[in-house]
């Protein structure tokens, strides 16, 4: 499969588009952020 036809989604904090990784298989629907650091910065600005 080529990296074009992985599905990508876009981080609500950065707005930044991502991809689907291999340790998001089972829960990709779940995914919301690109990243930890922006996971973090949501809560601590909705906290």
């Amino acid at each position: 499969m080529k990296k074009s036809d992985l599905p990508h989604k876009t981080c609500p904090v950065c707005r930044r588009p991502f991809i689907w990784r291999k340790k998001w298989r089972a829960c990709w629907d779940e995914v919301r952020y690109c990243s930890e650091r922006c996971r973090r910065q949501r809560l601590r600005a909705g906290g």
